[in-house]
């Protein structure tokens, strides 16, 4: 993989300092340290190690990557571990793919409690989904499904969405057949909506009623619950955004899609175009264009840029990852095991599947190194060495990419 020619970690070391110094007292900790993790990764302050071929004698240095999962350079390995444990996950049956969006109303509150709203919008869809499947006059089986949170929009704003991803069908009430939807039609988006509307408020104000929400700066008036009961009013009679795409092609084309989804961060290294001394531009579409959408440039200043990329830090811990229904952890083999019986489909490797679920996003699996770039030959380590920032890692965690 090539490297391409600017990075988000070049925009950091630039203007970085300036801009922390410029916003002290508003920068989070979990921000701070997702921009010092960025602006050391594969550098010499995280260590490395020394690698020579085996047949050839060449000899490289490879620094250690900063594993953090905002990083633009560190997702593409935790996406490949992860997928290669969905891929014995998927039943021989058409999936769908259903988009769940808050409005710019809820956006704003939610930026605020991000654990709280976040957990909830995770929560709503999917309930949502199962419910209105679970309902004979719709579909009458229980569904599966995995939901990736993105908390950003092309031009990097704040736009909390889940990207849910379901197979056409389910298992029946007495769990005796698989309930296959109609070709091509999964479940109607407008009931979808409302009820995900419906959910989404009466959550929102349990979590009011719980105390578990706070407002600061602009929202501070809606500490008083019936400002903020006022506020919500107007949400409850306009149509949410449910969005509903036609069903993939294949298995081979949702893992594809997948790999593009699970781990994104709010920007890649590859719509970087150009960096200055007071702005960065990127390539952006505007999906709100009627008709075929064509890539344009956006110019911001460096500050903004770095201000909207931190919009979208999670709070530590946070899963940006969930299976729900069939594919909960707690009976995620039994569930697909009888789902493949029932699809006369060959057992899968359950226990691969299955040894994934409930590990961080940013948990590390030891990798080979590359193969030497003189003849491809084996790469071998004869030495390690510390960096001002290292912690414990495998030995092969380093990615010279």
């Amino acid at each position: 993989m090539s490297k391409p020619k600017l990075e988000v970690a070049d925009i950091f070391r630039r203007h970085g300092e300036a801009w922390r110094t410029a916003n002290a007292g508003h920068v989070s900790l979990t921000q701070r340290r997702v921009m010092t993790a960025i602006e050391i990764c594969r550098t010499a302050a995280l260590g490395g190690h020394v690698e020579r071929c085996e047949d050839c004698a060449h000899t490289r240095i490879a620094y250690n990557s900063c594993r953090n999962r905002h990083c633009p350079k560190c997702q593409w390995r935790a996406a490949e571990r992860w997928l290669a444990a969905r891929e014995a996950d998927l039943l021989p049956a058409p999936y769908f793919h259903v988009v769940f969006t808050l409005p710019a109303e809820v956006g704003a509150i939610a930026y605020q409690n991000k654990a709280a709203v976040y957990g909830l919008l995770f929560k709503a869809a999917a309930r949502t989904l199962t419910t209105i499947a679970a309902d004979p006059k719709h579909l009458g089986a229980e569904i599966g499904l995995t939901a990736v949170l993105h908390t950003w929009g092309q031009n990097l704003d704040h736009h909390p969405h889940v990207h849910c991803i379901v197979p056409g069908g389910g298992i029946s009430p007495d769990g005796e057949r698989w309930i296959s939807c109609r070709p091509g039609f999964f479940l109607p988006v407008r009931v979808l909506s409302r009820l995900f509307r419906r959910l989404f408020l009466d959550g929102l104000i349990a979590l009011f009623n719980a105390g578990q929400l706070q407002f600061f700066n602009d929202l501070a008036a809606y500490s008083d619950r019936a400002a903020f009961v006022s506020r919500l009013a107007p949400l409850r009679k306009r149509e949410w955004v449910v969005f509903a795409k036609r069903p993939f092609a294949g298995p081979e084309q949702v893992l594809a899609y997948l790999a593009r989804y699970t781990h994104r961060v709010a920007i890649g290294n590859g719509r970087l175009i150009k960096l200055t001394d007071e702005h960065v531009s990127f390539r952006w579409k505007d999906y709100r264009e009627a008709g075929p959408t064509k890539s344009q440039a956006m110019t911001l200043t460096a500050g903004e840029f770095i201000r909207r990329f931190l919009l979208h830090v999670l709070p530590d811990g946070f899963n940006r990852i969930r299976h729900y229904g069939l594919f909960a952890n707690g009976h995620r083999a039994d569930k697909l095991a009888l789902c493949r019986r029932l699809l006369n489909a060959p057992r899968g490797d359950f226990e691969r599947a299955n040894s994934d679920h409930g590990q961080d996003d940013d948990a590390v699996t030891p990798i080979e190194p590359p193969p030497c770039p003189c003849c491809g030959g084996r790469m071998k380590l004869v030495e390690s060495f510390e960096g001002s920032h290292s912690r414990p890692r495998p030995a092969w965690r380093a990615d010279t990419s």
